[in-house]
């Protein structure tokens, strides 16, 4: 059965589109960005979610480790709505170019680059737990990226999330960094690998998974992306519960690629 982990955050009501509270929480992120930029942090990343990070059980993966795994037909069929209740595919964009409008200019005024996250995983178009996730999809993303024109209005680019929206990513995923790239969209990228597509997925260490990672750094420098390229999520094993040492072999893997990029260079 699926489980749902809500990311821990003092901002339901901007999502929630409670009112007077959700001005209020926008207004205490307007003050995040002009603290950000009076101590010199250039970016923020943030996330316009209302399910969290849902996944079913875990799954064997390389050695002893297990993989975070989502299999939506083994999802539960007849999932409790959450205290959002029925948000439909309007009603979220309501919200988030409600967000947008009144943050983005800030963003500008102050030259933050406002990163968000896309939905993950991608869900069925009919949503789930009540919930049409617009942005588990990569056209739900060109849309997200229009509705206010400016550089701080971007993505972090979750490239195991927008993997995770695709029905063949090892091939699909190149043309979909550079749509972003090119538009100079993407502010920070997780660079995450899974095994799968669309509805049936692993995460997985970077060197195993279905997306060729040389190739995808190259499209990166390809398109002139400047920034970090980070892990994310990682397979997890009894003797390293918290993932230290599978964070520590991403690390060194993608700083191997850099380094190879940059001789190749």
């Amino acid at each position: 059965m699926a489980s749902t982990h809500v990311d821990k955050t003092p901002h339901d009501a901007i999502m929630l589109a409670q009112s007077p509270a959700r001005d209020r929480e926008i207004e205490s992120i307007q003050a995040l960005i002009r603290n950000c930029a009076a101590v010199g942090i250039p970016s923020i990343k943030y996330n316009l979610n209302l399910l969290g990070v849902v996944r079913t059980e875990r799954t064997p993966g390389r050695g002893d480790a297990t993989n975070s795994t989502w299999r939506l037909k083994e999802a539960h069929p007849n999932p409790p709505l959450t205290r959002a209740g029925r948000v439909d595919a309007d009603m979220y964009w309501e919200r988030i170019t409600y967000f947008l409008e009144r943050v983005i200019p800030v963003a500008d005024e102050y030259k933050i680059r406002m990163a968000c996250h896309p939905h993950d995983p991608g869900m069925p178009p009919e949503g789930y737990q009540g919930v049409v996730c617009v942005l588990g999809t990569v056209d739900g993303l060109k849309r997200f990226i229009t509705i206010k024109e400016s550089p701080y209005h971007g993505l972090n680019f979750c490239q195991g999330t927008v993997s995770e929206m695709l029905y063949d990513p090892g091939k699909e995923i190149f043309d979909v960094i550079r749509y972003f790239g090119i538009r100079k969209k993407i502010f920070n990228v997780h660079f995450r690998n899974i095994r799968g597509h669309r509805n049936d997925f692993q995460e997985v260490y970077p060197d195993e998974g279905d997306v060729d990672f040389v190739k995808a750094l190259q499209v990166y420098v390809e398109v002139g992306y400047p920034y970090l390229l980070m892990p994310d999520h990682v397979p997890q094993a009894p003797n390293d519960p918290d993932g230290l040492q599978s964070f520590a072999f991403c690390y060194g893997y993608i700083r191997a690629l850099l380094q190879a990029a940059e001789q190749a260079a």
